[in-house]
């Protein structure tokens, strides 16, 4: 992880800022999305539409608050002094925060000032401009979360072609950028043999061209469904059970048999 020299502060780096995003919440002491303690900044709005999402809520800008960036670093610098020394800093997530790629490079730029590490957790669906270089030469740890393999069925599981995803994904190995990938594991939808070897082929391109750091098996949930209830909307997975620990070690064997760093759930 890069970082910048501990002590800098902001130091009045957000005086003349007036760049703002719009932010569904955020959370202080996250523990999962990246190493160490972190700061998570969850963006509003996504491309995609995940039939199992469990932040139904942050899909549209709307219902969303529009904050300034400078503001967000400097609520930030006040946890900094827990954050440093578990090795941690700040994550961005949504929704999809490539869709505000600008403001997110932004505060990576001052959360290095804090010697806070930055993460990126995405789909990776997003043309590959030159704003997405720019926040990824500012990133230092990407989360990519990989869906499916066959373009077909991840058409059908998330509403999108995997088609620039795995571009995004390729170059973030050509970058270097330290790199997890995350696959939710959604019996019916992700388990088959087939389409796992075909992930495991994929994901072990990346490893061989990149810095692929480790693969996080998800075991699907149903933790979401009551924010689509509240949104009037009917869960599109609500006959599907979460998987068997042996569904889970099924497709952690595949994938490990491609040489992969595969965590499964405890």
């Amino acid at each position: 992880m890069r970082g910048t020299p501990i002590g800098g502060g902001l130091a009045g780096a957000t005086d003349a800022s007036q760049t703002t995003a719009t932010i569904h919440s955020v959370e202080t002491f996250g523990t999962v999305d990246g190493p160490g303690i972190r700061y998570v900044v969850f963006f509003q709005g996504c491309p995609l539409r995940c039939a199992y999402c469990h932040n139904r809520d942050t899909w549209t800008r709307a219902g969303g608050k529009t904050v300034k960036v400078a503001d967000l670093a400097v609520d930030i610098e006040r946890y900094a002094g827990f954050l440093r020394p578990s090795g941690g800093g700040v994550t961005a997530t949504g929704g999809e925060p490539l869709l505000q790629a600008a403001a997110v490079g932004e505060l990576f730029d001052l959360v290095h000032g804090l010697g806070l590490t930055t993460a990126l957790d995405t789909s990776g669906h997003a043309a590959i401009t030159p704003v997405i270089h720019a926040l990824l030469e500012r990133t230092d740890l990407v989360i990519l979360d990989l869906k499916h393999a066959d373009d077909d069925a991840h058409r059908n599981l998330v509403g999108v072609t995997n088609r620039r995803i795995f571009d995004f994904a390729r170059e973030v190995a050509r970058t270097g950028r330290p790199l997890w990938v995350r696959h939710v594991v959604v019996p019916g939808y992700t388990t088959a043999e087939a389409d796992v070897a075909a992930l495991g082929s994929f994901i072990a391109e990346l490893a061989e061209h990149g810095d692929l750091q480790r693969v996080e098996l998800l075991a699907y949930h149903e933790l979401g469904r009551h924010k689509w209830e509240a949104l009037g909307e009917r869960y599109l997975l609500e006959s599907v059970s979460p998987p068997t620990a042996n569904e889970m070690r099924a497709v952690a064997e595949v994938l490990e048999g491609y040489g992969l760093p595969v965590r499964r759930p405890d």
